[in-house]
Formats: structure tokens, C-alpha cells, sequence
């Protein structure tokens, strides 16, 4: 991989427009023996042709494919400008990364960067740091720790007869490695655990969370409390998407029993499981479209902004997943999240259109897409066809309001149906979730076909315990100012797929 030392950043820099801002990007290129004088010209025509702009303040300027020969060898400056470029079309830019480069070797540096920097608080952060130290291990990601679970946070053979005992062990383990605040401690103290069932339950807190981590704590003998049975206990502290897939793996009846009768080693095996443990998606009432990228080069910045603008021709909503690299879901609309992606030359990206122009969207999408973006393609067919698949309609459930006396004056109460295929595994929950928290309102759900108590849908963890598959009954409960536009929201996100 590239690496980008500090001699490449250049902070509280300053410019009248975007042409000089381009300027002083090359100059540092042509400084650092990167590329020949001529290279501006190429990085100005590009900016002719399609705008280096990927959003949340963020740019990108670089050379032509023409201009690919006076690369000396590849490199990156970045250039901070606090007080803003304009880019084009109201746009403004803050950190600009000029890229030179000989071949593909500069992606994977392009690919760290767009991570980074789709984060929008990250990115207003970098606007304005003065430290170049710090700016330098921002953008890099050298802030973002791996997810991990220490062998000390899993207690194994506790004797004792007491829920609260299990939890207490968990709390501390996490604060000793300073994943929780003091107000995470009181807040997994203070509320009751969630049944995941056979024995096992779970708890977390909205609130105190530092960093993702996870503590087991399991009794010696099993016991029982208010009714059900208690073997383990599982206590999450979760900060973004990375412990998602362990989350998800807590349903799995597999890692349950490992849970309940594994070693140390077992359960941390199970827990962390491999990278490779991505769900195929389902969408049902959209039409999907898989394709091979032919381009020589990959999607970098030219060909992933064609590729946007013509997702741009519709009104559909639509989502792309490269499927060589396992990624996430993201919308196809975003220059920032396309480039991110990583896609090379041989990848094949799965592509969801949802809406009443859906299936025009995926055609045009395979035609620009096989005739290579604007660029030149590979003569070497493809080793998959490209396929169009048009999947079952989906049927929405509207909301029903609640006349249950017993819920409080201003409480607002609805149900939806769950369609995913897959149900309400780590992905579709964190949609949920983030649509939740957009509002001032105190939401509760619970699963109405597992009769399960309710439980707050700001919390992640307990989503994922809810255990919901394709077809369950999710009630949901708002009290607040926006409680009703909250139960809009959930039942429009729902309806939409949650993502998927």
C-alpha cells in the first residue's frame, strides 16, 4: 500500500478559486519528483471533463490517462484549506488529495481515504485541525482499532446463582480495557437483561459506549431468574458497523452452543468467526443487476463519476455491493462511497434499483457499465455473464394505531411486518437503529410473534436479540415531541428494506 508520510500534507493552506488550489497540488507534485511539469495541464482537463468533487468536502484532482506518461512514480499531497474552495455547483472543498499515478498502486491509499472520509464528522474534523500528526492518522484510519476480544473478557465456571453477578463481571472487564464509561456501568447495572434463549442473555447501554467490544461471563452451574433459565451472559459495548457481524453470529444456534458448553478458545472462535460470513441479499420488489467491471483500471475517479451521473438519470433508489471484496451495501448515488469500494477490473457489482423507473435504471446501468464508463474495456470476456433479475413483489404492512389504554396519553403505537429475506441480521438492524435515533422521541419495540418484552430500538444489540426473521410483527411504542413522525420514519425504512 502507498503510504502517506507528513511531508505530504500541507495544512491551513490557502487559495483564491479551484484552478489555483489545483496549482499549488501539482507544484507539490512536481516538488516531491512525483510527475513532469506538464502534469497540471492533464489534472485541469480532467476537471473539464468531470468534476473531482466526492462529497463532504472532499476532492480529488489528478491527471488524464494522456498525462499518465510524465508520472514519475505514484504519489499523493494533501492539501487543507479551512476556509473552503469552491468547486463547482455550490460545492465546496476542504481537503483536497491530489493523486499522481503510474498504475493501480495508488487505489488502495484512494480506497483508505474515501473510508475515512465518508464519515461527514471525520471529514468537518479534518477541515480544521491544526496537528499534523493527528491529521495524518485521522485520514489514514490508524484511529480505528480492530474489533478484538481479549481472552480475559470471557468468564468461564462463575460460581454463582445471580443474573446481576454475570453482568457486574462483564461491565468491569469492559472498563478495565476502557471500552465503557462510568455511565455505561450504571446503565447495564441499573436495566434488566434481554433472554436470547437456552439460557443465554444479552445487555448493552445507549449511552457510555468508548469503543466496540464484547465480555462473556458464564455460571458454573445453570439457575434461574424471574422464570428463565440463566447460563451466560453477554455484554456489548458498540461504537459502529465492526462488531456488526458478531452480533449477528449470537443467533446462530452453532455459536449459542458454544456459548453455553466451549473453552475460552471455542467461544472466541466462534465469536469472531471469519470475514467471509456475508449474507446474500434478497431484495424482493426491486430488480437486481449483476455486472463485471471491464474497465482496465477499475472504478477510479472518472469512471466511478460516469457511473453516478447515470444513476442520477432516475428516481429510483439505488444500492451497489462489490461482491469480490465481500463490502457493504451502499448507495450508488455517492461518488465518496463508489470509489471506496475498491473495485477492480474482474469485480462484479451487485446493483438494487427500487422504485418505478427500476428496471430501466439496471439496463441503462449494464449498458454503461459493459461499454466501460467512458474509458477503454478489456477484449477478454467477462468468466460470469451479466445478469437482470426482477425479484417477487413485496407486500408492505401499513402502520395500525394502538388504542391500548394502558400506554401513556401521548404515546404513539404501530406494527409493521418484516419482509427482508434474511430478517433482522446485523445490517438491516443498524438501518433501523440509525433512523431511530434521528428523532427526539423515546421508541420501544418488541416481537409480537416471540411475545418478547419491549425493549429500546435505539439499542443495536437488543435489536438483534429480538431474533426476527422474514414475516415477523414488530410493534413499536413512541412517546416524545416527534413520536409520530419516529413511527413515519420506521415504517417508511421498513417499507423501503432497511437497506437490502
Amino acid at each position: 500500500m502507498l503510504e502517506l508520510s507528513e511531508s505530504n500534507i500541507h495544512l491551513n493552506a490557502n487559495a483564491a478559486d479551484k484552478q489555483q488550489a489545483i496549482e499549488m497540488v501539482a507544484s507539490a507534485l512536481v516538488q516531491a519528483d512525483n510527475v513532469e511539469n506538464g502534469y497540471l495541464q492533464g489534472m485541469l482537463v480532467r476537471e473539464q471533463q468531470t468534476s473531482t468533487f466526492l462529497g463532504n468536502g472532499i476532492a480529488i484532482p489528478h491527471g488524464t490517462l494522456d498525462t499518465r506518461s510524465m508520472v514519475k512514480k505514484t504519489g499523493v499531497q494533501v492539501f487543507q484549506f479551512p476556509q473552503g474552495i469552491e468547486w463547482g455547483e455550490g460545492n465546496i472543498a476542504y481537503v483536497v488529495i491530489g493523486i499522481a499515478a503510474r498504475s493501480d498502486e495508488h487505489l488502495s491509499l484512494l480506497r483508505q481515504l474515501t473510508h475515512v472520509l465518508s464519515d461527514e464528522d471525520t471529514a468537518a474534523r479534518l477541515a480544521k485541525i491544526t496537528d499534523i500528526a493527528e491529521f495524518r492518522a485521522i485520514l489514514m484510519g490508524e484511529t480505528i482499532e480492530p474489533f478484538e476480544i481479549p481472552a480475559a473478557n470471557i468468564s468461564l465456571d462463575v460460581d454463582t446463582q445471580s443474573l446481576l453477578t454475570l453482568v457486574a463481571i462483564n461491565a468491569g472487564q469492559l472498563q478495565v480495557q476502557s471500552a465503557v464509561e462510568n455511565r455505561f456501568i450504571s446503565e447495564v447495572i441499573n436495566n434488566a437483561a434481554l433472554p436470547l434463549g437456552k439460557g443465554l442473555w444479552v445487555t448493552d447501554s445507549v449511552v457510555g459506549n468508548v469503543k466496540n467490544a464484547l465480555a462473556f461471563s458464564r455460571a458454573k452451574t445453570i439457575f434461574s431468574h424471574n422464570g428463565k433459565a440463566v447460563k451466560g451472559v453477554i455484554t456489548v459495548a458498540a461504537v459502529s458497523d465492526q462488531i456488526n457481524p458478531t452480533l449477528a453470529r449470537l443467533l446462530d444456534d452453532d455459536v449459542q452452543t458454544t456459548l453455553l458448553n466451549g473453552n475460552s478458545t471455542e467461544i472466541l472462535t466462534a465469536l469472531l468467526g471469519s470475514s467471509s460470513d456475508v449474507e446474500t441479499q434478497s431484495v424482493e420488489g426491486a430488480v437486481v443487476g449483476t455486472f463485471t467491471i471491464r474497465n482496465e483500471h477499475g472504478l477510479h475517479a472518472r469512471p466511478s463519476a460516469n457511473l453516478v451521473n447515470e444513476v442520477k438519470k432516475f428516481t429510483s433508489k439505488i444500492t451497489v455491493q462489490n461482491l469480490a471484496r465481500e463490502s457493504e451495501v451502499v448507495s450508488a448515488k455517492s461518488l465518496m462511497k463508489i470509489v471506496a469500494l475498491g473495485v477492480m477490473q474482474g469485480h462484479r457489482l451487485r446493483f438494487v434499483a427500487d422504485g418505478e423507473d427500476a428496471k430501466q435504471a439496471i439496463e441503462a446501468l449494464g449498458k454503461v457499465i459493459a461499454d466501460g464508463l467512458g474509458e477503454n474495456v478489456s477484449a477478454v470476456p467477462p468468466s460470469e455473464p451479466d445478469t437482470i433479475e426482477i425479484m417477487g413483489e413485496q407486500i408492505h404492512a401499513p402502520a395500525v394505531v394502538s388504542e391500548d389504554h394502558n400506554l401513556p396519553a401521548n404515546a404513539i403505537e404501530a406494527v409493521f411486518v418484516i419482509k427482508n429475506e434474511h430478517g433482522l441480521h446485523a445490517r438491516p438492524s443498524a438501518v433501523l437503529v440509525n433512523e431511530v435515533k434521528k428523532y427526539n422521541a423515546s421508541v420501544a419495540v418488541q416481537n409480537l410473534d416471540r411475545n418478547s418484552q419491549l425493549v429500546s430500538a435505539k439499542s443495536l444489540m437488543k435489536i438483534v436479540a429480538l431474533g426476527v426473521v422474514k414475516g415477523t410483527r414488530l410493534r413499536f411504542v413512541a412517546t416524545g415531541d416527534e413520536a409520530q413522525q419516529a413511527i413515519d420514519g420506521i415504517g417508511a425504512v421498513i417499507e423501503s428494506g432497511l437497506g437490502e
